[in-house]
């Protein structure tokens, strides 16, 4: 696959490497479900709202033709045509974060492409999410490792998973460690295991996030 350099100036806090496009060829329908085959690997039956492990989102399926949506992005694949090719953005090192009225510090951001509000929490050693939103996400959380948590409501019963992809603002992190709680939650928490991959500067109301080198 072709791959290509993005660069920009680090005083703009962008990470300099090397990125790939991702490949999505729709090569069947069943329902309304997709065959989908991203970047030439096993072709795969997605549902409707699903993301699949590269943060590839089926939003809707007309006649031979797939809505899908990667990195908030939509395009169309149509069914008995070559692949189409979705180039990644420029992915940020650094994101500045700004405290509400109540001085929490919220932020817009993805999980396997799939949006999501986060809130910092230092308080929680893992990223922290519901299992609707789990589901929402494409986190088949069943089959991660049972817990049992204590929560300001009590015990309760969740799993531990990894997390393919976490997006905050235009930072991504892979691989992140993760809980998903039998009850939902009003936000995704986003926990040390994220926090201890990221340099922290508080300065008046802004928080500064950036991936350690």
């Amino acid at each position: 696959m072709r791959r290509f350099a993005a660069c920009a100036a680090v005083a703009l806090g962008i990470a300099c490497g090397t990125v790939a496009a991702t490949e999505v060829e729709l090569v069947g329908r069943m329902g309304s479900r997709a065959v989908l085959q991203i970047d030439g690997g096993t072709p795969r039956i997605v549902a409707i709202g699903s993301v699949t492990q590269e943060g590839v989102r089926l939003v809707a399926i007309e006649g031979n033709v797939a809505i899908l949506e990667i990195e908030g992005r939509r395009t169309r694949a149509t069914m008995g045509q070559s692949a189409i090719r979705i180039p990644p953005v420029s992915e940020s090192a650094r994101v500045v974060l700004y405290a509400d009225a109540r001085g929490h510090y919220l932020s817009e951001g993805r999980i396997n492409g799939a949006p999501v509000r986060l809130l910092v929490d230092t308080g929680a050693t893992l990223v922290a999410l519901g299992k609707s939103d789990a589901a929402r996400v494409g986190i088949d959380y069943e089959r991660g490792t049972p817990a049992t948590l204590m929560t300001a409501a009590g015990r309760v019963d969740a799993w531990r998973v990894t997390i393919d992809a976490l997006q905050i603002g235009s930072m991504t992190l892979r691989n992140v460690e993760g809980v998903v709680q039998e009850n939902d939650l009003p936000v995704v928490l986003l926990g040390m295991s994220v926090l201890n991959r990221l340099e922290m500067r508080q300065e008046g109301r802004s928080l500064t996030l950036e991936k350690k080198h």
